[in-house]
């Protein structure tokens, strides 16, 4: 499995890693070992970088939105 991928199914099942992650988005992101990339993609929202990092359709990808209460 992909960083990215293990990423965002962590930030999806663990409210601690959520919760850090609407803290310091970039702290926690180098801390869990993603690429400066694969930041910025996560930062954007746009599922079409996610998805083109992940190597898979943009439709596969849910919307991404990290933001304080999305949850």
């Amino acid at each position: 499995m992909s960083k990215l991928l293990e990423y965002l199914n962590t930030l999806d099942k663990d409210a601690d890693a959520l919760t850090s992650h609407r803290s310091d988005p970039g702290a926690a992101m180098t801390n869990f070992g993603l690429t400066v990339e694969e930041q910025g993609a996560v930062l954007s929202g746009d599922k079409s970088a996610v998805a083109g990092l992940l190597g898979i359709s943009a439709d596969e990808v849910p919307a991404i939105d990290i933001t304080e209460g999305a949850y």
